[in-house]
């Protein structure tokens, strides 16, 4: 099969800077409507994926975001919400981008292009094969990223990709490759978009479903999260006058007692 760069092909619309705002959202609304129909069919894909990272978390293995611009910064926000949503430590999902933390919110010239500093910065963590490794590229041919994944298969470490485009060198570089294939960009080549929109939505997928297969989550609950502020420790004391059916006072005095839901419910429950 060959390899087609769908992420760069011009886009199906036209005199874009002569159009209204209303003309402009409504476009922009219209193809954003792909995005979870693309995903739907990468589903068995992004399954596959998440079993290989619940298994080599369960040995006590780490889960590493990898990638540039974007990319890279999506897998550092999905990583830096695992620790406060679930009680984790920051050590257990790591997000890594080209160029270092600086690239976070500036453009790093020729970060994405360096073939060693991606697997130089995973050594950095210390990696091994209990770990696995997500690289992230929607167009699938960032070699910062695709060395990064060939060099952890050498070292057996396993490795799953997330692109936008079929059958990608990325792709061909993981051994659990995702292909979400969301068509041309409203604006030709803007992977910003609809390509940044469908890999947001699959890490929130893998952190997820894996994080409650980790056992994170009772009921539809976040048992187990930081309430580093009043809203958050107001959804605790809630969590735990419906879980034990006691007043709301109750309820406070356990979680300031225990500094956690599941902590609460437990002794609680004793």
């Amino acid at each position: 099969m060959e390899f087609t760069k769908i992420t760069e092909q011009a886009s199906v619309h036209n005199d874009l800077e002569k159009k209204s705002i209303s003309e402009l959202l409504h476009i922009i609304n219209e193809e954003d409507h792909s995005v979870p129909m693309a995903i739907k069919k990468a589903l068995p894909q992004i399954e596959n994926a998440i079993k290989q990272v619940v298994f080599q978390l369960k040995k006590g293995g780490r889960l590493f975001y990898i990638g540039a611009g974007t990319s890279g910064r999506l897998g550092i926000l999905d990583a830096s919400e695992c620790p406060p949503t679930y009680g984790v430590s920051p050590d257990l999902v790591i997000g890594i981008i080209a160029g270092g933390d600086y690239a976070i919110r500036h453009a790093v010239e020729n970060a994405e292009d360096n073939l060693n500093q991606g697997w130089l910065d995973l050594q950095s963590h210390q990696i091994n094969n209990n770990d696995i490794v997500v690289g992230i590229a929607a167009s699938g041919t960032t070699p910062y990223v695709i060395n990064a994944l060939k060099m952890c298969n050498t070292h057996d470490i396993p490795t799953v990709s997330i692109s936008c485009n079929p059958n990608s060198p990325l792709s061909q570089s993981s051994k659990f490759p995702i292909e979400v294939i969301v068509g041309p960009e409203v604006i030709t080549g803007s992977s910003r978009m609809k390509a940044g929109t469908a890999q947001k939505l699959v890490l929130n997928m893998i952190s997820t479903t894996t994080m409650i297969q980790l056992g994170k989550v009772k009921g539809n609950k976040m048992v187990d999260m930081k309430m580093t502020n009043a809203k958050l420790i107001q959804r605790g004391i809630q969590m735990l006058v419906e879980e034990l059916q006691v007043s709301e006072q109750e309820a406070k005095s356990l979680l300031e007692k225990h500094q956690n839901v599941r902590k609460a419910i437990i002794q609680y429950k004793k």
